[in-house]
């Protein structure tokens, strides 16, 4: 009985907030001020419903997992506008949508998110991109402690994450898999401050713009050279970084990739082999 009083209280209570919503063809228009995360997730997912496939979000104030419950029917790919600072796990499980924030975002964005696009105009909090497996997530400035840490990829699904800033420590810790690009467009004398980069790296490719010293590297990484390779694939992610937030960075394309990138790779692939039993 008390799940059927929680979800007669749920009906009830998308009766009482439908009113924020508005609909006019497949665009929905979602005033978020005052509602709750679950609130507002519900009210999303009955604009979708009804046939809405682009999602206008304003007022949004810290409710968490915006995005996390589209994923009903794979066939239905949903735009989402945010003005606003969106909460923890943003696009969590996203599965092909896509976010645009304008403005900053908080923790867990992209959390074990599988296919989709999430673009925030501002920076993002802690562990970003965690278990990644699938997608592009662009950030135009900074990001918090342990991005990408367990990001993963399997056979041509390769996550990636794209930082127009730097990172705080544990950069790519436990990273399994997948393509991280740092491109440090706010850094002083272009150096990164980040510690234990890569620790527990075993899959995966991190490229950082700017200088770091080994101290900073966790011992599971190595520096390699840069191939012909590498720089066609940074051709195409600074291009479309530009495209996102050409207008509000300071730098041109050219004096990006003129940068000193580095290329860190794991060294070993069971980099702690040695404390288990078999």
């Amino acid at each position: 009985m008390r799940f059927v009083d929680s979800f007669l209280d749920g009906v009830r209570r998308l009766e009482e907030i439908v009113h924020q919503a508005r609909i006019e063809g497949d665009v929905a228009e979602i005033d978020a001020k005052g509602l709750k995360h679950k609130e507002l997730n519900d009210l999303m997912r009955f604009c979708v419903e009804r046939g809405a496939k682009k999602l206008i979000l304003k007022n949004v104030c810290g409710q968490r997992y915006i995005g996390t419950r589209l994923f009903f029917n794979p066939g239905v790919k949903v735009e989402i506008i945010i003005y606003g600072t969106p909460g923890n796990d943003l696009g969590a499980f996203l599965a092909g949508h896509r976010i645009v924030v304008y403005g900053n975002a908080q923790d867990g964005v992209g959390n074990t998110m599988d296919d989709g696009e999430i673009i925030v105009h501002g920076r993002a909090g802690d562990v970003v991109a965690m278990a990644m497996r699938g997608g592009k997530i662009f950030i135009r400035d900074s990001v918090g402690y342990r991005t990408a840490i367990h990001m993963k990829e399997y056979m041509d699904r390769v996550p990636l994450l794209v930082v127009g800033g730097t990172a705080q420590d544990f950069l790519g810790e436990y990273m399994a898999g997948g393509r991280v690009v740092l491109l440090g467009l706010n850094l002083e004398n272009g150096r990164h401050r980040c510690h234990y980069i890569g620790t527990g790296m075993h899959g995966g490719v991190i490229y950082l713009r700017g200088k770091v010293e080994k101290y900073q590297l966790g011992k599971e990484v190595g520096v390699v050279e840069m191939e012909e390779e590498d720089w066609k694939f940074l051709e195409k992610v600074v291009d479309e970084f530009c495209g996102y937030f050409g207008r509000e960075i300071k730098m041109e394309r050219d004096e990006i990739l003129g940068g000193n990138f580095m290329k860190l790779i794991p060294v070993t692939k069971r980099p702690y082999g040695k404390v288990y039993s078999y």
